[in-house]
């Protein structure tokens, strides 16, 4: 019965029945025997599932000169019904000296190499090396946001766990659900977006994310919280959600400290704090004013790594209304469903931020930007 009203919510998009805590297999499960495993090439191919799933490459990038960028690739399905692509930039300023510049395209003519490791469409193209160290990421979809990029591996890439994947269900051996995330968390980056003002040189640093959700977004997580900290040495990342009460609300955190070379610890056991928060009167939700990461972990060598980055968060950058900015294969996927209101908060604390790093009662200090989101959902 569990199986049939979880099918009627998948097809039709409405709120799922509570299932509680059980109907999720964490990673954190697998993490308790196998922290992380670092990434294998086979590990970077495309899954492009063809049931309901979002599979997206995302790059974020943390130029030199002050800005902060991304770029992102999407595949989506619907039911197995529908499957569209779509291809989004922005460009957050230095000093806010501009407004964002925000594009999205939908993609014509999509595919992927033999191997899956590379992704192609018309005016678009994320490809792989043949070492699987470095992507070149091109898009010429959008004369607003011309792409050229080349963002190199520097640190081993990891997933939490032995495949980096939580399952929704309530039989553990048929899920009918996953999330997954894979990080190269320390990359070089250079290129540029060229834009209709001028050429944005993006020389600098950047993080690569691949996540699968292999269900309907809304009916995975309620919430998110994602930091991701570039310094001189030393780089981190967190990805957090919280699944809707269906699932118990239950918390699955994932990230790791890294530097050139050398994963210093990565898991499940993070904790992401929004230490202060204001009302949002257009949106209803309390947004972060200040917020707490916290990582935890044991090196390759078995030593006890901590590790904390905290502050104010400052004016935020940017806030989304995801329902008006995401393209419409997206709505269809959270459209209807009483109580969604998908926002996104985005922020870079203008001053350098403190990543406080202990390794064995060693104690190391690194200052470095911040790019965070929060994410609400319903």
């Amino acid at each position: 019965m569990n199986w049939l009203k979880q099918q009627v919510a998948h097809v039709a998009g409405t709120q799922e029945p509570i299932y509680g805590p059980s109907a999720i297999q964490s990673v954190a499960k697998q993490a308790e025997d196998i922290p992380y495993t670092e990434l294998q090439p086979q590990d970077l191919r495309w899954t492009a599932m063809e049931s309901t799933c979002v599979e997206t490459q995302t790059f974020y990038l943390i130029a030199d000169n002050g800005h902060i960028g991304m770029a992102q690739v999407i595949y989506s399905n619907v039911a197995g019904i529908r499957t569209t692509c779509q291809f989004n930039t922005k460009i957050f300023y230095p000093d806010r000296q501009k407004p964002n510049l925000w594009t999205s395209d939908a993609l014509d003519s999509y595919g992927f190499d033999q191997r899956m490791f590379s992704f192609y469409a018309d005016g678009c193209a994320i490809t792989l090396s043949e070492d699987a160290s470095s992507y070149t990421v091109k898009s010429a979809v959008n004369e607003s946001s011309v792409v050229n990029l080349t963002v190199s591996r520097t640190a081993p890439g990891f997933q939490v766990g032995s495949n980096g994947t939580s399952y929704f269900g309530t039989d553990p051996q048929y899920p009918w659900g996953s999330m997954r995330h894979r990080f190269w968390p320390r990359c070089r980056v250079e290129g540029s977006f060229i834009t209709k003002d001028g050429e944005v040189d993006f020389k600098g640093g950047g993080l690569f994310i691949h996540a699968l959700q292999g269900m309907k977004p809304h009916h995975a997580a309620a919430k998110w919280s994602f930091a991701d900290f570039q310094g001189p040495t030393y780089s981190a990342v967190m990805m957090e959600f919280t699944t809707p009460p269906s699932y118990g609300s239950t918390v699955v955190n994932v990230g790791g400290i890294v530097k050139d070379d050398e994963i210093i610890c990565a898991g499940a056991t993070n904790t992401s704090q929004h230490t202060d928060t204001k009302a949002d009167p257009d949106t209803e939700w309390h947004e972060p004013t200040t917020a707490k990461f916290s990582w935890r972990g044991k090196s390759h060598a078995g030593k006890t790594v901590d590790a904390e980055l905290a502050g104010a968060l400052d004016p935020r950058l940017d806030k989304i209304d995801v329902m008006e900015k995401v393209p419409g294969f997206v709505k269809t996927l959270v459209g209807g469903v009483v109580g969604t209101k998908p926002y996104i908060y985005q922020y870079a604390p203008r001053r350098k931020m403190e990543l406080n790093i202990t390794v064995d009662g060693e104690e190391i200090v690194e200052e470095g930007t911040l790019f965070s989101e929060a994410t609400f959902i319903s």
